[in-house]
């Protein structure tokens, strides 16, 4: 994707640019990250007094009204983009097994009532090669199956989300799932369990991986029993997509959309994910603004609700893009989902990788322990995703380092701001924001589009077929 200059250019603006070399321009950045970030504490004064931040909740709105104030009082023009979708909230749920309580939680997308008895049967990591070796069929049982994956493993065996578990679940008849937490320590993880964002046919519970050992052993030696008795509200909702816009000076038809959700689960308040993605790009847009940097290519600032639910916010910005036909206006997307203390840089594509080693060298100056070398990534699960099977080039950060304990509260009640360090948060912000001046600046932009071919060789060859043709979202034959 070959940029074509633009002749009229004012010569002030020419020699502006000149007059800052890109050492200048990181060292302003720098400077403004160091003395004057607001991530930690815009993020800190949201959970104290929002809480989570559900998409379709009060608690939901009050965190879209509060972002796009808070771009405003950047000087950005803020619009809103609503989408409906039916949600979901926990009611109520108990689960026996043989009789015995057990402390778990719903999955998402759970049935809005059910009361459902059988005996457990041990999938093991829950895959399809684990429901093709049972001797019989699946006649109504409830599925046990680990979150992760068991210990002894092999390293080639890739995992599949709870998501697609589930539907694996049904699809070989199952009456439920259980799936039993990775982390230690008595932790309960909430997550959806549907890969289309719809209601699903069966209860799904998380419990902790304590009881899960408990259970697991007793299913070596003996027949047991499992009872879930389950509510859920149910009914229509709204979310909105918070985005702000800065104006391409050059080339302003073309677009880089910097995004990360801004919603989380309603167990905690949602700090590490994605507190510390989304209010780092708040924090983003005030230095880009406050620096007044050039940006040749307009950006995009996009904090997306519904992702935690099925990617429904990002889905539905690419949807109304390739709608209005402005899809073909983004030249790359920038994530940032659970992003915190990055040491890497990566892409969807090799060809960025060049680009990417000179921009990290660059950087290592002020984060000595940040990687030369970026690396090629391409997965799924967050809102990268729409984009990426649109073909549009992903660039961002990788290999974030979290504070100890904060990955075990993934999902869970414990997620809460005190696993957030303002550093790791600066380190954000200083990151992305040269970055993002690269992107919206750089002549011979670094990737190109992939073609329709392109897409799917390259989700083959990332082993991403199985889980895309799990949700509906294979497209190829």
């Amino acid at each position: 994707m070959k940029i074509v200059p633009i002749i009229a250019i004012s010569l002030f603006s020419t020699l502006s640019l000149k007059a800052q070399s890109n050492k200048e321009i990181l060292e302003k950045i720098n400077t403004e990250v160091s003395n004057h970030a607001e991530a930690y504490y815009l993020l800190q004064k949201a959970t104290e007094n929002i809480g989570h931040r559900a998409t379709g909740t009060e608690n939901g709105k009050k965190a879209e009204e509060f972002a796009a104030d808070i771009f405003r009082s950047y000087g950005y023009d803020v619009s809103f983009q609503e989408f409906n979708f039916k949600g979901w909230n926990r009611n109520s749920l108990t689960l026996e097994i043989n009789e015995k309580k057990i402390k778990s939680v719903a999955l998402a997308h759970s049935p809005a009532l059910s009361q459902v008895e059988s005996e457990l049967v041990d999938l093991g990591n829950g895959l399809e090669e684990d429901y093709l070796k049972l001797s019989k069929k699946l006649d109504g049982q409830i599925v046990f199956a680990a979150l992760g994956l068991i210990e002894d493993t092999s390293k080639d065996v890739k995992n599949l989300h709870r998501s697609e578990k589930t539907a694996l679940a049904i699809k070989y008849g199952a009456k439920g799932i259980i799936l039993y937490n990775q982390a230690k320590g008595g932790i309960l993880l909430t997550g959806t369990a549907s890969v289309t964002g719809d209601i699903i046919e069966i209860p799904a519970v998380n419990i902790s991986y304590e009881d899960g050992m408990l259970i697991k052993q007793a299913l070596k030696s003996e027949k047991v029993l499992g009872k879930i008795d389950m509510k859920n509200d149910v009914g229509p909702m709204k979310g909105r997509n918070v985005i702000a816009r800065r104006l391409g000076q050059a080339i302003p038809e073309e677009k880089i959309v910097l995004g990360g959700h801004l919603d989380s689960w309603d167990l905690a308040t949602g700090a590490i994910d994605n507190g510390v993605g989304s209010f780092s790009i708040l924090d983003v847009a005030r230095t880009y603004q406050k620096l007044n940097l050039e940006n040749n290519r307009t950006i995009e600032f996009v904090l997306f609700m519904g992702e935690e639910i099925g990617l429904l916010g990002s889905k539905n910005y690419v949807a109304e893009a390739i709608k209005d036909g402005s899809i073909k206006q983004i030249k790359a997307m920038s994530n940032m989902d659970m992003t915190t203390n990055p040491k890497a840089y990566f892409s969807t594509m090799d060809t960025s990788l060049s680009f990417l080693n000179g921009i990290a060298k660059e950087v290592k100056s002020y984060i000595p322990d940040f990687k030369e070398t970026a690396s090629v990534n391409v997965g799924l699960h967050s809102d990268h995703q729409p984009f990426m099977l649109e073909g549009i080039p992903i660039i961002g950060l990788s290999e974030s380092k979290f504070k100890k304990g904060a990955l075990n509260c993934y999902h869970a009640n414990c997620d809460s701001f005190e696993f957030v360090e303002e550093l790791g948060l600066k380190n954000n912000v200083l990151l992305e924001t040269y970055l993002l001046y690269k992107l919206s600046n750089e002549k011979n932009f670094p990737s190109k589009k992939w073609s329709e071919d392109e897409i799917q060789k390259e989700l083959i060859k990332a082993n991403l077929e199985t889980p895309l043709r799990i949700s509906g979202d294979w497209r190829w034959k």
